[in-house]
């Protein structure tokens, strides 16, 4: 696996002057000079969907880091960037970011508000609303006190999931269970994440198919996730003009998506109006109880968390057990480090404190997301000129941190083709390396929630089960505006006694 090496000789010509080697300060450079990947915006869109559309991005700016070195700008339809690679071009931009950060927008989902009349949610807004909201939603989420709330809604789940799988581990052939638990996952996800935001189980994990409401949320989810991606590069106008069919399924799904978000929360409002639901009663009932964001701000944010939070952590926990199952020296010592965090004299801690006490099993979560990112990048518009990698970059420019391309760096991670979670646990630095989640002020609102569940689920495989790869070739990852494997890998389960 290589890093930007091989782009060192381009970026001697385009980039750093003949003769100094790569990575050395030189002046700062104007903004015109920075290597660019393809002058012609639509004839670069057009390349891309004959090349098969979008789902090897991650694939193709890993390579442009390759030819044109750790920093290139690029523009593809409506769309138009500066790349970087390196961590500390992520911290330049974090020191640039200002009070009101802000992200890539998605026109397409704020084209679906403007024409439903929908309120729009954290990850749309900007500026002082942004701000607001932020700040009313961070002591409920993204707090330790808030998010140690949830642990116990999330531990049921994932306790469920495993009492589940054990029948039908033990019922197996040989007492080996092999399959594609990608379809577990999704259920498994949704159902953890409408525990926690609703306090109402949906009954997915039974072994029985997914109710109708359940299973057209889920296909909602899949086709606004397919959909959203090449319609970035698209101007909403000429979608509303055209109308192609593109657009009508990506609305379709949005449409699915806030009716099963709507019927929970007028469930959860009309409890609480009748002084029904408490703390029980998952994120929504606090936001109500709290009382601080209007009815219209909570239901635009609880529909972003309902749609944002299944594949996000499905697709993390599918890499994890593959990767666990074709590295058991990893999957023992993690099972090792459990056993010994359970087994003091007064039995096993309260949640928050056994999650404290796996720092391996956190690391084994960063390890994966240092190799599958659920999003391929993170994107920021810096608020004041900022200079990146020597060349000076204007306030308002779209900048992405690479972080595919980052997590199998050689020039970041030492041999980043391994799997070692340990590698987190070291004295070296590692700021601005691990950034799944994005940085700042406006990193992920649910990274909190997200990452307990994934811890706690697996916490309850690693007490019940040892997880094998049916293969240990690399997995093939496509991106559909997540990362997730083109065919996903087979695992088999065996129970531990």
């Amino acid at each position: 696996m290589r890093g930007w090496a091989g782009g060192r000789r381009a970026l001697s010509s385009g980039g750093v002057p003949e003769g100094v080697p790569a990575g050395v300060p030189t002046a700062t450079r104007p903004f015109e000079s920075i290597p660019c990947d393809g002058r012609n915006r639509w004839l670069n869109l057009y390349r891309v969907w004959r090349a098969g559309g979008f789902q090897d991005f991650h694939l193709r700016m890993d390579g442009a880091f390759r030819r044109l070195g750790p920093v290139y700008r690029e523009r593809v339809g409506t769309s138009q960037c500066v790349n970087v690679l390196l961590p500390r071009d992520a911290a330049q931009l974090l020191r640039a970011e200002g009070p009101f950060p802000r992200r890539r927008g998605i026109e397409a989902w704020s084209a679906h508000r403007e024409l439903r009349n929908q309120p729009c949610g954290l990850f749309l807004l900007n500026g002082p609303a942004w701000r607001a909201a932020r700040l009313a939603l961070n002591r409920e989420v993204l707090s330790p006190a808030g998010t140690r709330k949830f642990l116990p809604l999330l531990d049921a789940v994932a306790r469920d999931f495993a009492a589940a799988m054990r029948p039908r581990v033990r019922d197996a052939p040989g007492g080996a269970l092999t399959l594609d638990l990608h379809p577990l996952l999704f259920r498994f996800t949704l159902e953890a994440s409408t525990y926690a935001l609703y306090g109402q189980r949906l009954g997915l994990l039974g072994g029985g198919a997914a109710g109708g409401a359940a299973q057209r949320f889920i296909a909602a989810v899949e086709t606004m996730l397919r959909t959203t991606l090449p319609l970035l590069f698209l101007p909403p106008p000429l979608l509303r003009r055209l109308h192609p069919p593109l657009w009508s399924e990506h609305l379709r799904a949005w449409d699915t998506i806030f009716q099963h978000a709507d019927e929970s929360i007028q469930r959860i409002y009309r409890e609480f109006c009748r002084g029904g639901a408490g703390a029980a009663g998952g994120l929504l009932a606090e936001l109500l109880l709290q009382g601080q964001l209007p009815l219209d701000a909570i239901k635009a944010n609880v529909t972003e968390f309902t749609a944002g939070g299944v594949d996000t952590t499905a697709m993390p926990l599918l890499f994890t057990l593959f990767e666990l199952g074709r590295n058991p020296g990893v999957q023992r010592a993690l099972r090792e480090e459990l056993r010994a965090a359970e087994g003091g004299p007064g039995g096993a801690p309260p949640l928050h404190e056994l999650l404290s006490a796996l720092p391996l099993l956190r690391a084994a979560v960063k390890e994966t997301l240092r190799l599958y990112p659920v999003g391929i990048t993170v994107q920021r518009y810096p608020a004041t000129d900022v200079v990146l990698h020597n060349y000076r970059v204007p306030a308002g420019t779209l900048c992405q941190v690479a972080l595919y391309a980052m997590g199998r760096s050689p020039d970041v991670f030492p041999h980043p083709e391994r799997y070692d979670p340990a590698r987190w646990l070291g004295k070296d630095d590692t700021s601005f390396r691990a950034l799944a989640f994005g940085f700042g002020a406006r990193q992920c609102i649910g990274r909190r929630l997200a990452e307990a569940e994934m811890l706690l689920f697996l916490v309850h495989v690693l007490r019940n089960f040892t997880v094998e790869a049916v293969s240990t070739e690399d997995i093939r990852t496509v991106f559909r505006f997540i990362l997730m494997p083109e065919t996903p890998p087979l695992l088999t389960f065996r129970t531990l006694d």
